[in-house]
């Protein structure tokens, strides 16, 4: 059962992320990402928000996926 709702997770993040690039493609309002170490190339801050949830919701739902329910 469990592999179910993983698969379904990332089909509806693949979904998303799919989305996700059709809607970027008029951002002009580009920013860079700080690491500690270097920085990223300038990204649109919608694809920075939109990877942000998406990732979230992928690790969100494998944790509780992979706990006993």
């Amino acid at each position: 059962m469990a592999i179910r709702k993983v698969i379904f997770t990332f089909t509806l993040n693949l979904t998303f992320f799919l989305i996700l690039m059709i809607g970027i493609q008029n951002s002009s309002t580009k920013r860079k990402v700080n690491f500690l170490i270097n920085q990223t190339v300038s990204l649109p801050i919608s694809f920075i928000v939109g990877i942000s949830f998406i990732s979230g919701s992928l690790v969100g739902s494998i944790l509780k996926a992979n706990s006993n329910d």
